[in-house]
């Protein structure tokens, strides 16, 4: 597809903010979080670009040449507990690993900071970080694919699908599992293709959507499905979406 892609730097933050919030305004996450569709038209923004500056602080963020997709990662080290040892949104990881005292605290903390950054009367924009931390598994170092967007008038094009096959590349070379959360039954079918399987149990939104959590091993000596790649157009946290 000759899709060009680098790495963002601080001078992108703008466009990278563009992108997530027009393509998860829609989506059925951002719709659970702001169920009021003129609000959230003029908040979901806010959450979006919290979400950016956690993984421009600590993770990468990819973006195509032309400006047009974006994808979202973190490096998990080994053993680390919720997402990125309490790096990411949510911050809970040490409370749902059970653990207790300070650590426990600052995680929690994590979480009331966003709400409180994002949306104070919102107790969904806490609510959403600490299950998507609990959720996130221990173990071995892997690559988590938080977020991806794609600006709605280039969707189906495969973009998506390039930025994904890029990292999962080189998780192939290096040996190097992936994690996801899937928002949509279509898109856990097209990364099982890529290689990601359905880890269980399903992330129950109360009186809302459902997310899989998917992991994929590295594979060795073979490349990402194309067809697969080229069907995957925005994926990733806090929900996936496939126009």
């Amino acid at each position: 597809m000759g899709v060009v892609i680098r790495a963002a730097d601080a001078e992108d933050r703008d466009l990278v903010v563009r992108l997530l919030d027009g393509a998860f305004q829609d989506d059925p996450v951002s719709g659970w979080v702001f169920p009021e569709e003129e609000y959230r038209r003029r908040t979901h923004h806010r959450l979006m670009a919290a979400f950016a500056d956690i993984v421009f602080a600590e993770g990468r963020i990819d973006v195509t040449e032309d400006g047009t997709a974006c994808a979202l990662w973190l490096s998990v080290p080994a053993d680390a507990p919720g997402a990125a040892d309490g790096n990411d949104a949510a911050g809970t990881s040490a409370e749902a690993d059970g653990t207790e005292g300070a650590e426990a605290s600052d995680g929690a903390d994590e979480a009331v900071r966003l709400r409180e950054a994002v949306d104070p009367a919102n107790p969904r924009v806490e609510e959403i970080a600490r299950l998507m931390a609990g959720a996130h598994p221990a173990g071995p170092a892997h690559e988590y694919l938080w977020m991806i967007a794609v600006a709605p008038d280039r969707q189906g094009e495969g973009l998506g699908g390039e930025l994904v096959r890029h990292v999962l590349d080189r998780c192939d070379r290096e040996g190097l599992p992936a994690y996801l959360e899937a928002s949509s039954a279509r898109s856990t079918r097209l990364y099982e293709r890529l290689g990601f399987t359905f880890t269980g149990p399903a992330l129950e939104l109360p009186d809302g959507p459902r997310m899989w959590p998917m992991w994929r091993e590295p594979r060795t000596g073979t490349a990402a499905t194309p067809h697969a790649a080229r069907s995957l157009v925005n994926q990733g946290r806090p929900a996936v979406q496939d126009a």
